[in-house]
């Protein structure tokens, strides 16, 4: 599961850093360490599903 991002010839630090911050992003390593950082039983989570659902739905609406 590891990212591994290396050094192109004559690459500058910061588009090095480009890189790995989109891999990252396009992993999605951030959004799954915050979505493990608490525990959340069925229910909430079913609730939570739901409840984005609906607003998934009402936002559709309004287009």
């Amino acid at each position: 599961m590891g990212l591994d991002v290396k050094v192109r010839d004559g690459e500058s630090q910061d588009s090095l850093l480009r890189r790995f911050q989109r891999s990252v992003q396009m992993e999605g390593v951030l959004r799954e360490a915050k979505a493990h950082q608490h525990f959340v039983s069925r229910g909430d989570a079913a609730r939570m599903k739901q409840r984005a659902n609906a607003r998934r739905k009402r936002r559709q609406k309004q287009m």
